[in-house]
Parts: C-alpha cells; structure tokens; sequence
C-alpha cells in the first residue's frame, strides 16, 4: 500500500507562483508513474500533469502547459509541481496519485491511478 500526502497548497494572488509537494511511502516511489489532478467547486476531477518513473518524460494539460512544471526526487520520495503564472481558474483541490502504469505512454485518466491523496487546497484571487 502507497500513502501520499500532498502540501504547499494556499491562498495566492493572480500572477503568482505556488510549488506543492508529494510525499510518498515505501521503497517503491521509483516504480511508479506520478500525477497531478485537480478538481473546482462544480467540476469533473481534471488531469493536470504526470511524470515517468524516471521523471525524464512529462506530460501536461492544455491549460497548465508553459505555466507548471512537473518534477519528482526519487530519493526524497517526493513529487513536486511548480505553479507559476497562476490564475483564478487554477482555483482547486490538488491530488497526487500514483499509477504502476510504466509504459512508453504516460496515463492520464484517473481510472489509471491507484493510490491518491487526500489533496490540498489552491486558491488563486482576482
């Protein structure tokens, strides 16, 4: 079993940076493909960014790519995302998941993922 706790969320002016943090449980963090998701008041969980078990390859959303980036220190056991440029629309509930999934494509549907999380919170203001 793989335990994830997500950090750094919080309140942030539009325009401004954010980096949160995922720490992971167990020997194994380096067999897992890593992801980001989000969900806002009102909407579908989102797929944000995910990373290979290297963290060599990345894969982002059309609404975060050139603004987040994705990275991971398998020796800390810890993913990070680095948010800057924020806007109100990244106003969400963060969660990190981790997929046994370590092919050539890096998944992006949440049914590919299967240990979360409990999320934290980013609340960006006009």
């Amino acid at each position: 079993q793989v335990r994830l706790v997500e950090s750094g969320g919080g309140l942030v002016q539009a325009g401004g940076s954010l980096r949160l943090s995922c720490a992971a449980s167990g020997r194994t963090f380096n067999a897992y493909t890593m992801g980001w998701f989000r969900q806002a008041p009102g909407k579908e969980r989102e797929f944000v960014a995910a990373l290979s078990t290297t963290g060599f390859a990345t894969t982002y959303a059309d609404s975060v790519r050139g603004r987040f980036t994705i990275s991971r220190e398998n020796a800390k056991n810890t993913m990070y995302l680095q948010m800057s440029t924020l806007k109100p629309d990244d106003t969400a509930v963060y969660y990190c998941a981790a997929s046994p999934r370590n092919g050539v494509v890096i998944p992006r549907r949440g049914d590919e993922y299967d240990y979360w999380g409990q999320g934290t919170q980013v609340t960006v203001s006009s």
